[in-house]
Formats: C-alpha cells, sequence, structure tokens
C-alpha cells in the first residue's frame, strides 16, 4: 500500500506530540485525518494542512464515524490526555458509555486499552505511536557533556526500582529523588507539575529526576516524553539530573534540550528499561 494513498488517524491530545507526528506524516507524504480532543490539543493544530475534526473526549462514537468516513484502518494516538481530564466534566456519549461499563478497573490503562478494543471492533488498529518518530526516541548513555555524578547515581540506583513499581501499578512514571530519598511521586498531574512540586519541598537540595516507562510498555499510548520545558522546570526547581528509559521514551528539540541542559550542568541520560533484562 502506498503512503500517498492510505490515510492515518491521529488522535490528538496535548504538546508538541501531535506536531512532531504530523510533520513527520507531512515529510513521507501520508495522508493524515486529525480528530483533536477539545479538552486538550492545542488550538494551533488547526491550521496543521490536515483535516481537523474536534471532538470531546467522551465522544468516541463521532470519533469512530470520523475516521471511517475518511477511510481510515490506523491511527496514532499522540498528545498527553491528563488524568484528570478522564474524571472532569466531559460527557460520554453511548459508545464510552458502554466502554466504561465493561472495564473491571478505571485507571488509564484500562481506559485507553478499552478504546483500542473499541477501535479494533470498527476496523481500526491503533498502532505504536512512536512508529513515525523512532529518530526522536532517547538513545542509551549520557545525551549531555556530563554524566551522572556520584550523588545521582545513588540516587538512581535507589529510585528507579520505586520508579519501575510505580508505573507498574499505573500511578506515575516519574520520582524525584534527593540524598537517596523520595521527595516527590508523580500521580496525575504530569511530569513538569510534580518537579515543580519537588522544587518546593527541597529547593536546591540537588533534585534527580528519574521518568520510567511502564513495565512491557505498550508503544501505542502513554509513551513518556520530555522536551524543553522539562529542562526549564528543572532549572527552576534545582533539579540536576534527568534520566530515562532508553528506546521507550520521546525526546523533543533534542538539540536545544541538551544545549539547555548543558548551558545549566544537568545531566541528561538513558538507561535501558529495567523489565528488559527479563528478555
Amino acid at each position: 500500500m502506498e503512503n500517498n494513498v492510505e490515510k492515518i488517524g491521529l488522535i490528538a491530545g496535548n504538546g508538541q506530540f501531535p506536531f512532531q507526528v504530523i510533520q513527520s506524516a507531512k515529510e513521507q507524504q501520508i495522508e493524515m485525518i486529525v480528530a483533536a480532543i477539545k479538552e486538550e490539543a492545542f488550538p494551533e493544530i488547526a491550521s496543521c494542512g490536515y483535516p481537523v475534526h474536534w471532538l470531546g473526549l467522551g465522544q468516541l462514537g463521532k470519533l469512530i464515524r470520523v475516521f471511517k468516513n475518511a477511510g481510515v484502518t490506523r491511527a496514532i494516538m499522540a498528545g498527553q490526555v491528563k488524568h484528570v481530564q478522564i474524571f472532569g466534566s466531559s460527557l460520554p456519549d453511548l459508545t464510552m458509555i458502554r466502554m466504561l461499563a465493561g472495564l473491571k478497573q478505571k485507571n488509564t490503562d484500562a481506559l485507553i486499552g478499552g478504546v483500542a478494543c473499541v477501535l479494533k471492533n470498527e476496523g481500526i488498529t491503533l498502532v505504536d505511536s512512536t512508529s513515525l518518530l523512532k529518530p526522536n526516541l532517547a538513545p542509551e548513555g549520557a545525551l549531555t557533556r556530563r554524566g551522572l555524578n556520584a550523588d545521582e547515581q545513588a540516587d538512581v540506583q535507589y529510585g528507579r526500582p520505586i520508579a519501575h513499581k510505580i508505573a507498574l501499578m499505573d500511578i506515575g512514571q516519574t520520582v524525584i529523588v534527593s540524598n537517596q530519598a523520595i521527595v516527590a511521586i508523580e500521580a496525575m498531574e504530569g511530569t513538569d507539575s510534580v518537579i515543580r512540586r519537588a522544587g518546593e519541598l527541597a529547593h536546591k537540595a540537588g533534585l534527580t529526576v528519574i521518568k520510567v516507562s511502564k513495565p512491557n510498555q505498550d508503544m501505542r499510548f502513554d509513551v513518556p516524553v520530555v522536551g524543553v520545558p522539562t529542562i526549564e522546570v528543572m532549572i527552576e526547581s534545582g533539579a540536576t539530573a534527568l534520566v530515562l528509559d532508553s528506546r521507550r521514551t520521546i525526546i523533543f528539540d533534542r538539540e536545544k534540550l541538551v544545549d539547555l541542559a548543558d548551558r545549566n550542568e544537568i545531566a541528561v541520560v538513558g538507561l535501558p528499561p529495567m523489565d528488559t533484562a527479563d528478555d
């Protein structure tokens, strides 16, 4: 099947992730239909150059109609949907209500997995959200001029197994450590917010930010993402190191991110995901 014939659906949340997918699709001459989530997607996406349909977070039936009318059989989910939005004021349609009624749990994995299942039953397959962005995945090793110092290595050795367990429990994917003590754990607020909270609790204490993927991460959704704003918040909060799962974390504006980190003596390091040791 030729790229200029097939249309791929994009379910767009917030942040730069959807824009990066759109740019990559244009470079590869892939036709795309964008379903932008009203509560999340940036308004600038309306002028992305592809057809854009706005829908509420609970409008699963409309999402299916938009994609099927366009002949979409493969879709990418890109961009954060804040966990609090899932429990917010969005009114679910009948398709979403039926999906929710069939779930045993209401955590993020179950909710998005339920959406993926409904889409699949309608002939629309959710694919790896990084499939058009492989060069943006974090490599293994130090990205910055300096790697981890002894104190940061000790924080990582202590905190990374905890982050792995938190991710396994679908609570969050980021922990902030200082002097081998947990300062803050991400829940619904997102990475940047938990870094700010850690900075308020232990400002200038030498914070190590550890962001992990979920064990056996489903690359179709909820893939860890960092960008320049992450480093900016780290600078404000007194964080000195950022540790990521290699091959499972998307880095946006990598050159700018690394330059900003280098200018502020922040180490950015990619480590193999902990569950790959069992592969």
